[in-house]
This record gives C-alpha cells, structure tokens and sequence, in this order.
C-alpha cells in the first residue's frame, strides 16, 4: 500500500483487497476511478484507524500525533477549573470563564496558539 498525503488529503493506492474493504467499511474515504486510489481529509479519525491498519510514513504519522496533541490540549483546557486568557482578546468587558475557555480552545483549535502542555498540581490539572 502506498500512501500520501497531499493539499490536506490522505490518498492510498495498491491497497490489497482486505484493506481496500476495510477502508472503504469506515465511509471516509472516497475511490478514484480515474486515478486508481482512495482519497479523504486528513483528519484525526481517520489517520488514527489508517494507523491502527498499518505503520504510517513519518510525515503522515508526525501530522498524526500533532493533531492528537491539540485535541488533547483542547480537552485539558475544557476542563480546566479556573481558565486564564492565553491572549489579550480585544473586548471591553472581562470575560466570563466560559467565555475565556472557548476562546483558548478555538486559539488552539485553529493553530493560532500552540497547545498547552499539560500542568501537574496536587490536585490534578491546573
């Protein structure tokens, strides 16, 4: 099996007959007739059950773990007890922690701000 990665697409050629039934099973990806290949979005559901099937290439597998890290981040900070701005968000008024959450998570989300490592407290996360 070949596999690529390409304008935020995964493409697979050569997939054996297992694989090729497997992969089409999850509904993901989509067969190229013209081209002779599956392609789909690079997203985390996905290369994590491409990784589950086979070893990835390292491009693939780095984009992989990276994007398991921001929804790792992403889920810390939703849980986070008190949440502290990780910008100086352009309002008026002081944000409600609600508010200052979902914003650090979409900060994170987008990539506009590296995701927080996680922070060890006595009483689990800060």
């Amino acid at each position: 099996m070949k596999i690529a990665l390409k304008d935020g697409q995964v493409l697979i050629k050569e997939a054996d007959e297992n694989q090729f039934l497997i992969i089409k099973s999850w509904g993901k990806m989509k067969w190229s007739k013209g081209q002779q290949m599956l392609y789909g979005p690079a997203d985390i559901e996905l290369l994590n059950k491409l990784s589950g099937l086979v070893r990835l290439p390292g491009p693939i597998e780095e984009r992989r773990k990276n994007l398991n890290e921001v929804a790792a981040a992403i889920d810390r900070e939703r849980l986070r007890k008190s949440p502290e701005p990780l910008y100086k968000y352009p309002v008026k008024k002081q944000l409600y922690q609600h508010q200052t959450r979902g914003a650090n998570m979409a900060l994170m989300a987008f990539g506009l701000i590296a995701p927080l490592k996680e922070e060890a407290t006595a009483d689990g996360i800060k």
